[in-house]
């Protein structure tokens, strides 16, 4: 799953609990560079035939753009997945926030009293979507997630809520 709760303690020594979530990644950085790797070694290989004409030399600009397009696709993939969202259940209050991956941050705040955690099978912009609302606003968590994981989140969500 990607995510994890973790239980910690405050400075005046209150427990809280805290849920991390990010997104999913199918491939990780060491994949990234081998499929990079095995990719310019694919195409490498019909070159060998044109080794020594012009038309090595008007092929090489469209391969390596092939590549280089390749590499920049991936590598901004892995910057639109930086997200992650910190949410901090104590006694008092509930704290959301949300790090975006062009550096913004985003917080939400209400009373764990007052919190209802509410879960739309149909009709949200993902399905099983997954919000909180307690205050004045009402916010989305693990938007990223997988329909299944929003589900088992859930009902986590309401027992962690509940105890604090």
């Amino acid at each position: 799953m990607p995510y994890e709760w973790l239980e910690t303690q405050n400075e005046d020594g209150r427990r809280a609990k805290e849920l991390h979530l990010w997104p999913y990644r199918s491939l990780p950085k060491k994949g990234f560079v081998w499929f990079v790797g095995g990719t310019i070694v694919t195409i490498s290989v019909p070159l060998f035939a044109v080794i020594g004409t012009a038309v090595l030399w008007g092929l090489l600009p469209f391969l390596a753009l092939a590549v280089w397009a390749l590499w920049a696709a991936l590598n901004r993939s892995y910057r639109d997945g930086e997200i992650l969202e910190e949410l901090v259940i104590q006694s008092e209050t509930v704290n959301l926030t949300r790090h975006d991956p062009n550096g913004r941050k985003r917080d939400w705040e209400a009373n764990p009293y007052w919190i209802r955690v509410e879960m739309h099978p149909k009709g949200g912009p993902v399905e099983n979507y997954l919000t909180l609302s307690g205050g004045a606003r009402v916010v989305e968590i693990g938007a990223f997630l997988t329909p299944p994981e929003r589900q088992q989140l859930y009902g986590e969500l309401i027992d962690a809520i509940k105890s604090a």
